[in-house]
């Protein structure tokens, strides 16, 4: 196995990000930074590719992995149905810790698991990431770790937890965050928060402040949802909270 590309000497990185291109392509999966946790990544349209995602995470396709995307218009290629309120919530937190359950495109070819119809997309606030996307196109990404075990917020954790099942590792420094994307689903009439992350509900609220289940569910003692679905991004959760068509990350 090749050691991580080390992204902070430009030289490097370019040669890292055209081996995860050229890798990605042809149907292996690669590790890159995002600006919550670490991301194992495949090409979404490659059923194959992501079965091998799936596979090096220890996971079914009961646990679909979210899809990143490289520009916010791409989410209307991908997703149907999409009401303003999602479009605001774009508007003021994309790119960034956010990702959002759509009902997803029925003209799509791809096969991401048991979705159930639906699509979870994110941006991701992070340069490497986003020229990675912008050589490959929408990339279906999960936190890279085994499932049910923390999050890589160091590339060398990644390394430690997925091994050679990964082709490629994009070696981006420490995690910005540290903490995966908040989820919210909005495939199915209302807002709703599924998993409170990097983003606060209060700031998703102050942002945008109609298209809301009412009134909020019932909130654990730590503040979290009381149930979170099983997602399918980068998890962008820690220990693998993760819906139909949302994931980590």
């Amino acid at each position: 196995m090749r050691p991580p590309f080390d992204c902070a000497d430009p030289i490097i990185r370019e040669r890292g990000l055209s081996a995860a291109h050229n890798a990605v392509k042809r149907g292996e999966v690669v590790v890159l930074p995002t600006d919550t946790v670490y991301g194992i990544g495949a090409d979404a349209f490659n059923p194959a590719a992501v079965k091998r995602l799936l596979e090096a995470k220890g996971r079914g396709r009961d646990m679909p992995p979210p899809v990143l995307v490289p520009e916010t218009r791409t989410i209307d290629g991908l997703a149907s149905s999409i009401p303003f309120a999602v479009r605001e919530l774009i508007d003021a937190f994309w790119p960034g810790a956010l990702t959002i359950i759509c009902r997803a495109q029925p003209s799509l070819t791809w096969d991401l698991g048991e979705t159930g119809g639906t699509v979870a997309l994110r941006m991701p606030l992070h340069p490497v990431a986003l020229e990675l996307l912008k050589r490959t196109g929408p990339m279906a990404v999960s936190s890279a770790n085994k499932s049910g075990q923390p999050a890589a917020t160091l590339v060398q954790e990644a390394v430690d937890q997925l091994g050679e099942s990964v082709r490629v590792y994009l070696d981006g420094g420490p995690s910005p965050k540290g903490a995966p994307s908040t989820i919210v689903d909005a495939s199915d009439g209302p807002l709703r928060v599924v998993r409170v992350g990097a983003i606060s509900e209060a700031e998703l609220r102050a942002a945008v402040p109609k298209g809301w289940v009412e009134p909020e569910e019932p909130q654990t003692a730590a503040g979290a949802p009381a149930e979170v679905p099983p997602a399918g991004e980068p998890t962008e959760p820690t220990g693998g909270a993760e819906r139909s068509g949302a994931a980590s990350g």
